[in-house]
């Protein structure tokens, strides 16, 4: 089999590896699809926490060619869709019920390959079998729209506030997508015209080119006396948009840091506004199990369509072209097909 290997900024391989075969309670899936991410983009273009080298990809929907030994809600020939972790029930923080901070939860990296292997915590908790009218590429919108409604959990949103979002990658425009469904005006922060094109299409009721408009005071001037918005959503991975994020909220609103940033860089904040004005800054990573099975339900519904957001096809030899294109904001997300 073919699969992509992760070696350093800019450096990603094809190798050849064995097919996987399955352990006890765990399972073995042969790729239709695989989707970029902006976490592959941050990984490709700037590096990651993990020691390299390693597998990379973490979005991707596939057929059940293998079964390993007590598996019992799958079998060969499924067409499936596997999230990347599973917490573990048993440490601090999944006691606490806090499960995307388990103190065991190794993202299953490796969705950029032929065939994966799911491990059994994966397998009996967070892998879904498709409905017959569901596409791969609709599946494999699981994992990142499943950050994307534990993010939206994660703040009060009420009908008719207004919501802003930073950043219209895909979490981004999933998040505009889903503060529409709660019932809020979206405001939508891009530089590329294409991305705001979408998240008009998704919901939002105003969109901002950053690179023509003050993010700041263009955002705030579309709220009553200039307020501010109720909540202000991170979602580029930016130090400098998270201080954006908190210059347009209200007083008394709050601000969600969704989007990871570089290791060791700091934020700066005005700690007598966020005081006296009463202001909730919250910073959310990842997703949970119960989070996950929402979004698989929403994909299942249509909430969200793989159309508006899978564009181009590439083949595991050409994975990096489909990264790169994605990190220059040229499409929303590629897919490579198998």
């Amino acid at each position: 089999m073919k699969r992509v290997v992760y070696y350093g900024i800019e450096d990603i391989r094809v190798e050849d590896a064995p097919v996987p075969e399955p352990g006890p309670g765990e399972v073995v899936v042969k790729n239709k699809v695989t989707l970029t991410c902006g976490t592959d983009c941050k990984m490709f273009m700037r590096g990651y926490r993990y020691q390299t080298p390693h597998l990379i990809g973490h979005e991707a929907s596939g057929d059940v060619v293998a079964v390993g030994e007590g598996v019992t809600k799958f079998k060969v020939g499924d067409r499936v869709v596997a999230h990347n972790t599973a917490p573990c029930h048993k440490c601090y923080w999944c006691k606490k019920g806090q499960h995307s901070m388990c103190a065991d939860l190794p993202s299953n990296l490796g969705a950029y390959g032929e065939y994966q292997l799911i491990p059994k915590n994966i397998v009996e908790e967070t892998m879904f079998k498709l409905p017959d009218d569901m596409d791969y590429k609709q599946a494999a919108l699981t994992e990142p729209l499943s950050c994307a409604v534990y993010g939206i959990s994660n703040v009060e949103i009420e009908l008719g506030d207004t919501v802003v979002v930073n950043g219209c990658g895909p979490i981004g425009l999933m998040f505009i997508r889903l503060a529409y469904l709660r019932g809020a005006r979206v405001i939508a922060c891009d530089m590329q015209p294409n991305r705001l094109s979408l998240a008009a299409k998704l919901g939002a009721a105003e969109t901002i080119n950053i690179e023509e408009q003050d993010q700041i005071q263009a955002v705030r001037d579309l709220t009553e006396d200039s307020r501010g918005v109720d909540v202000a959503i991170e979602a580029a991975g930016l130090p400098a948009v998270w201080e954006t994020a908190f210059r347009q909220v209200r007083a008394g609103g709050q601000v969600l840091c969704f989007g990871g940033t570089k290791k060791d860089t700091t934020v700066n904040i005005d700690c007598t506004r966020m005081h006296y004005e009463q202001i909730t800054i919250k910073g959310v990573f990842h997703t949970t199990p119960i989070h996950v099975n929402a979004a698989f339900e929403l994909l299942k519904m249509g909430a969200i369509k793989a159309e508006d957001f899978v564009e181009h096809e590439y083949p595991i030899e050409e994975t990096e072209a489909a990264i790169r294109e994605h990190a220059a904001g040229k499409v929303i997300k590629n897919c490579i097909v198998y």
